[in-house]
This record gives structure tokens, sequence and C-alpha cells, in this order.
């Protein structure tokens, strides 16, 4: 099948399975009218989701052209996509990175500028700024292995902008939250991120509203992080 030259993405939904189409629309439109996450918070769950499930054809390409259509640019995406690589791996944050350019050249737009981190950021040891990993996360980390809480020492050191056209805290944490979904990380990481997102004025249902709109990329997995979370917010305090 062959589908047509500059159809809309739910035109060539319906051209591969119109029952799918119908299906997907139903779910896609219940999810997105979740009342506590802003549509930009939406679009940055979408594309989290595509990138740890690698989802990056007609997918990515729809969240991607959705999130433009909605204010957030290319230059978020790939704030996002920083951001990410450290949980969701580098190489699938790379092949996103990397699909993103292709949209960004099929629809004529300029690369986005970014300023280039400070050497200290990228560094381990002496000379290295300061990490803003959390001293009681630093201790845990330390006990299971030195090389690798210098690894996340790094990855911590590397996220510290926060200037124009970087992500909030609240998103942050929203995202590195979905991230714990997908991969059924749902222990030490899960709580941490859900702690992060309190902190920063998220009650308990707009973190309840990030697991809402990830069942749509698969229920099981949501089912598992839901029992995770009621329990973590049940230590919290919620009711």
């Amino acid at each position: 099948m062959t589908l047509a030259t500059g159809a809309s993405p739910r035109d060539r939904v319906i051209a591969l399975d119109p029952v799918f189409a119908q299906m997907a629309v139903a779910t896609v439109e219940h999810a997105w009218a979740l009342p506590q996450l802003s549509d930009r918070e939406k679009v940055l769950l979408a594309v989290t989701a595509d990138v740890c499930q690698q989802s990056l054809g007609l997918p990515f390409e729809i969240h991607v052209r959705g999130g433009m259509a909605r204010g957030v640019s290319t230059a978020d995406i790939r704030a996002l996509l920083r951001l990410i690589s450290y949980d969701s791996g580098y190489h699938a944050a790379l092949a996103a990175l990397e699909r993103l350019a292709e949209i960004e050249a099929a629809d004529g737009l300029p690369r986005p500028d970014a300023e280039p981190l400070a050497p200290e950021l990228l560094l381990t040891g002496p000379g290295a700024a300061p990490t803003p990993l959390p001293e009681p996360v630093r201790a845990h980390l330390l006990a299971l292995d030195p090389h690798f809480t210098e690894w996340f020492e790094l990855q911590s050191r590397m996220r510290t902008g926060y200037g124009p056209g970087t992500l909030s805290v609240r998103e942050r944490a929203f995202v590195t939250m979905s991230i714990d979904v997908h991969y059924q990380t749902l222990d030490e990481t899960f709580r941490i991120h859900t702690g992060r997102a309190l902190g920063a004025g998220a009650s308990h249902d707009d973190v309840r509203a990030v697991l809402r709109f990830n069942a749509q990329f698969g229920a099981t997995r949501a089912w598992q992080a839901w029992k995770a979370l009621n329990a973590h917010l049940a230590e919290a305090g919620a009711a």
C-alpha cells in the first residue's frame, strides 16, 4: 500500500487500518483530556515513550509534529533528548536525535543553536564542577560501585542548566517518572523522581496523571507502576 503524499497523520493511520485508527483515536483523545497536565507536558511524555520504546517511525513523527503545532519546538525536543539520554541510554536518544534531524530537514527548519557545556561540567575527578547529586542518593550509589557513582555524578553535572529553552523541574520529574514506567524501574529511582515532582509543586493528582497518560503506551506496565506509585504516595502521606 502506498500512502498519499502529504496525507495527515490521522489519514495515514486510517489508510493502514481503519478499525485500529478508531481505537487509537479514542484512546489518545481519552488521554489528552486529562486536565492536570499541560499540552506541552503531554508532548514531552509522548516523545519520551517513543524514545524508550524506539517507536521512531510514524508515532514519533506524529508526536513531534503535534508538538510543534502546540508550540513545542524542535529545540525543546532536543533538550528533552539530552535530558533523558542517561536513563533511556545514549544509543536510544541518538536514534531519536537522528530521526528528529530528518523531520527538521523535511520541513526546512534550521538546526537549533545550543550553548556548549562549560568544560568543568564534562570532567570527572580534579577540576570537575561540584555535582548536584543529592548526598543521600550519592551515598546509596557509592554502596553499589564507586565507578558507577562517578559516572552518575557526571550525568547529573551535565544536566544542571536551566537557561532559555530548557525544561522545568516539574517537566524533568514527569519525564523521568515516565522512563521508570517504560523500563519498570519502580523502586528507588521511581520514588526519587516522584518525590522530585512533588517537591517541584506537583500535587498527588498531578503525578497520578502522569501514569494515567502513560497507560496508552502499555497497559500492563502502567498497571505495575500504579501499585508502586500508590505505595510511594502512601509513604509520603497521601490519602
